[in-house]
């Protein structure tokens, strides 16, 4: 059996696997629809695998922002693999380019651990959210309060973002919606001082998960890593290896330009994770390859809507399923 058609069965199981598929089918609809377009037609062109149809292949990727050194080494495994396995058939080649998409997202045997969230069983779990304005930093935060909250845990959401006019408010709205309290301070307040002031409030509540927003713009770019390096100070006094997760937030749809910010980010804080909103509305959604595979950063959250409900736990399996869900149709 294939493994698209091993792809396909799955997400086809169970109910819930299927609804985890219809939201990646539907949120990389962009992405699928040009990709699956671009490789149908290479696939249309080349009768036989040979050069010129790997530098076409590389212009597709490269268009889908898998990023040119990802390309690359992806090129490279894949003509030892159609050399290994002796693919004389451009149609074959799909199934091994689907193969490889997820070999490079995996980190161990299926790729759970790595990209899920890292909460505590027992104990107060802290996770610090960080990126530039207009990411979706304040939306993620809202949309996880009210995911964590529907698990049964109890949140609390701490408004760190006090430079920004309206963040404060915004996070207010974002913790109506989600039915959890907001710990803040007046805007310009110390941020550190008001994640100081959620901690205590998280401790004394017996509150399960603390979600910390962060500026995402000051006078200039070493102010910024100076004020989040304090926060997270903070935290670490005050909570044993706290934080438990630093969530950077990128925006899918500025595409390299989401790549350059994650490489500053993760020079200044040590970064555990990517959330990468606005999936859904780009054609470019081979970042989340290129920001794996360059910076070894997982990315364990993406927005695939705008629905509170819209914000996924990564899945390499169900992400290369919606890439290629029109190619399945096929089969």
């Amino acid at each position: 059996m294939s493994f698209l058609k091993k792809l396909k069965d799955k997400f086809q199981a169970t109910d819930q696997q299927e609804e985890v598929s219809d939201k990646y089918k539907e949120g990389l609809s962009k992405t699928r629809k040009s990709f699956s377009e671009k490789i149908n037609d290479l696939v249309a062109r080349y009768r036989k695998v040979d050069e010129d149809f790997f530098e076409d292949l590389e212009e597709v990727l490269i268009a889908a922002d898998v990023g040119v050194t990802t390309v690359m080494e992806l090129i490279e495994e894949l003509e030892m693999e159609v050399k290994r396995q002796n693919i004389k058939d451009t149609n074959e080649v799909k199934q091994v380019i689907s193969e490889k998409l997820v070999e490079i997202y995996q980190g161990n045997d299926d790729g759970s651990e790595e990209t899920s969230l890292n909460i505590q069983k027992d104990d107060l779990t802290v996770i610090l959210f960080v990126g530039v304005n207009g990411v979706g930093k304040t939306t993620t935060i809202g949309k996880l309060a009210h995911q964590l909250k529907s698990e049964g845990k109890d949140v609390l959401l701490t408004a760190g973002d006090t430079f920004r006019a309206g963040a404060i408010e915004q996070l207010s709205e974002w913790g109506k919606r989600a039915g959890v309290d907001v710990i803040k301070h007046s805007e310009g307040s110390d941020p550190a001082a008001v994640i100081y002031d959620g901690i205590q409030a998280a401790k004394s509540r017996n509150a399960d998960v603390l979600l910390c927003d962060t500026a995402g713009r000051l006078q200039n770019k070493v102010n910024l890593m100076n004020e989040l390096a304090k926060v997270k100070r903070v935290i670490e006094r005050e909570v044993p290896n706290a934080p438990h997760e630093v969530l950077l937030v990128l925006d899918a749809t500025t595409g390299q330009n989401a790549l350059s910010q994650a490489k500053t980010f993760s020079q200044a804080t040590d970064v555990s994770g990517i959330v990468l909103t606005k999936l859904d509305g780009t054609a470019k959604g081979g970042i989340v390859l290129a920001i794996r595979n360059e910076l070894g950063t997982p990315v364990k959250l993406v927005g695939l809507g705008e629905k509170i409900t819209d914000l996924q736990a990564f899945d390499p399996n169900a992400f290369v399923y919606g890439l290629f869900a029109d190619l399945l149709e096929e089969e």
